[in-house]
């Protein structure tokens, strides 16, 4: 996600930091660099005009050129100024007292609209609601049966109409359900088109009616680019809409569409598709998304991902057999596990300030790529519950079974009970207050 724009204006900001001077000139040639990086990105031409020229005029004031800092300074507005482009504020979906509360998604066919329905029932539920999704896309074969398979992966209910029904219909129909079986959240997954067109428009306007939902979400296909931003626009003229749910964030490396769509069509981002799976759907914060593409990180999502990674009564229990000294294999395994349910490796470095920057290359060479993650966790399943509690007895004999078991090298295996040895004395230095930062080198995470 926006890895080619991160690279290119950490290139430009780079040459600004650390000097003591800038003059006119040197800002006039960073913003002609800036401006070539978003249009590379595939941000609207005028976007990037507007966001150049409001940088510069901040840039060249008295207030930089005078500091001690300058390009401290102009990397600091630059932030200032890409917030304000895809918002100054989170912004939430805003529940009524209506019971249900109806939610209805527009789009392109091929955007993500149903997956983005299952996505957003799951992330609802997760907030203590009790959504119930509505297939209302009669027209893409399979569509209905598609948002059926999800919910029942979820174990959320689906509405679905009969053969031929009118999709006005469904939606009504979908309503009373919710109403009839106390559910609180309607989620409505509507019909889309290859292309913006009338008809489309027109069907899209009539659920609306027919329903009055509370919500409609225009999801767009990060991947798309410009003609996201094109489509948005259109259906912000015709049907109205109160936020955008952008999917395929991750397969996304430039992301003009993320920048660029608040500004065309005036509605704020409330989410980001962020992978294929269905919790990979979060809120999305301006202030957060600003600071990763500069390359700063985002410790707070960070911290979010791991706290819902990790269930309290979990953390105590492993602080507790940790400063009992009790700390084994499985523990090791279990804590391998949650790091990545935080999503893959590069993307929880790239929230750690400093590491953004980090390549695939880079994190083989440290010994932090997903294949060492995989291997670790291979070696230690090929064990025995009696070695994981007791690696001492692992043998060399037991060393050749635990690498042939997990398709490893004996290399790699005295490699990770090294670490677990190393690990257990620093977790004792640590109980004794004579641990200094920092763990053993080569930690598979």
């Amino acid at each position: 996600m926006f890895e080619n724009l991160t690279e290119r204006l950490q290139g430009v900001f780079s040459k600004l930091t650390g000097r003591g001077k800038l003059s006119e000139a040197e800002i006039d040639a960073a913003m002609r660099e800036v401006r070539m990086a978003l249009l590379e990105a595939d941000v609207n031409f005028t976007v990037v005009k507007d966001f150049v020229a409001r940088v510069r005029e901040r840039a060249v004031g008295a207030d930089v050129l005078r500091s001690l800092t300058p390009g401290q300074t102009v990397v600091k507005i630059v932030l200032d100024e890409l917030t304000a482009l895809m918002g100054t504020s989170e912004s939430r979906l805003a529940f009524s007292g209506r019971v249900p509360n109806v939610v209805m998604l527009v789009g392109l066919q091929g955007s993500g609209k149903t997956t983005a329905a299952a996505k957003l029932a799951n992330l609802v539920r997760k907030q203590g609601r009790r959504p119930l999704m509505v297939a209302c896309d009669v027209y893409r074969p399979a569509a209905i049966e598609q948002l059926v398979t999800l919910g029942r992966e979820l174990d959320i209910p689906v509405h679905r109409g009969e053969p031929g029904e009118d999709p006005v219909a469904i939606a009504r129909a979908g309503v009373k359900e919710a109403v009839a079986t106390m559910r609180d959240v309607v989620l409505i997954d509507t019909a889309g088109r290859l292309h913006v067109d009338e008809e489309m428009m027109a069907e899209a306007a009539s659920i609306r009616d027919a329903v009055h939902p509370d919500q409609v979400l225009m999801v767009v296909d990060a991947m798309t680019g410009q003609d996201a931003v094109a489509s948005a626009s259109a259906f912000s003229e015709r049907v109205d809409f109160d936020g955008v749910v952008v999917t395929k964030m991750d397969g996304d490396a430039r992301g003009g569409a993320a920048l660029s769509v608040r500004t065309v069509t005036g509605k704020p981002i409330k989410f980001v598709g962020t992978g294929e799976k269905l919790d990979a759907l979060e809120p999305f914060h301006p202030d957060r998304m600003a600071r990763r593409i500069l390359g700063m990180g985002d410790v707070v999502s960070l911290i979010e991902k791991a706290q819902e990674s990790v269930a309290d009564a979990e953390a105590a229990e492993l602080e507790k057999r940790i400063r009992s000294a009790d700390f084994t294999l499985d523990d090791f395994l279990s804590q391998l596990q949650q790091v990545r349910k935080m999503g893959s490796l590069q993307d929880v470095l790239g929230m750690i300030p400093g590491l953004g920057r980090m390549d695939r290359s880079a994190m083989a060479e440290a010994g932090l790529d997903e294949g060492a993650l995989d291997r670790t966790q291979a070696i230690i399943l090929s064990m025995s519950a009696q070695e994981r509690r007791k690696p001492q007895v692992i043998n060399g004999q037991r060393r050749v079974r635990i690498a042939r078991g997990s398709g490893t090298s004996v290399q790699e295996v005295n490699r990770l009970l090294d670490q677990f040895t190393q690990t257990k004395k620093l977790m004792r230095r640590m109980q004794s207050g004579k641990a200094r930062f920092g763990g053993p080198k080569g930690m598979p995470f």
